[in-house]
């Protein structure tokens, strides 16, 4: 087992006030902290979702594991080929290479804290999904940067059958 010790010298403080927000409703993500902030230890986001919005479809992390913290609502994650429902104050940790996905329930709203260690940079990810819906990017523009964000998307048996 190897440790991954980061690397970075000053607190990171991100003020709710300044972070930027990708999206609206029904899907709003805040950018609050990039691996480059955290010295490679960790990349967060926070993702509101409308009452039955999709939040991503399934897809994997080859290098890092993805923990789903749910703030408020009630959320249906994907995890291999289970499809669990987290309510307010759930925690999930997915594992490098097995497959997820996140809604919020149908008839419900979620806000996620999701974070992904060891960080990844993937605040540009999330405004090149933001492009994708504005009609700037196509949706296949996002198998070209798959390795860049290790956002790698597949089909989940279990995931259609829910959505």
């Amino acid at each position: 087992m190897s440790l991954f010790v980061p690397k970075f010298e000053e607190t990171v403080l991100v003020r709710d006030a300044e972070a930027e927000v990708v999206g609206g409703d029904p899907v709003a993500v805040r950018l609050l902290a990039d691996s480059s902030a955290s010295g490679g230890a960790l990349s967060t986001v926070r993702v509101t979702l409308a009452e039955g919005a999709d939040g991503a479809r399934p897809h994997t992390h080859h290098n890092s594991a993805e923990m789903f913290y749910l703030l408020e609502g009630t959320a249906e994650v994907l995890s291999g080929d289970d499809v669990v429902t987290a309510e307010r104050g759930d925690l999930i940790i997915v594992p490098p290479d097995r497959p997820h996905a996140f809604a919020a329930a149908p008839g419900a709203p979620a806000d996620l804290l999701i974070v992904i260690t060891p960080g990844v940079e993937r605040f540009e990810y999330f405004r090149h999904l933001q492009r994708i819906r504005l009609g700037e990017l196509t949706p296949e523009s996002l198998l070209e940067v798959q390795d860049l964000y290790d956002n790698h998307f597949l089909h989940s048996p279990a995931w259609a059958a829910r959505h």
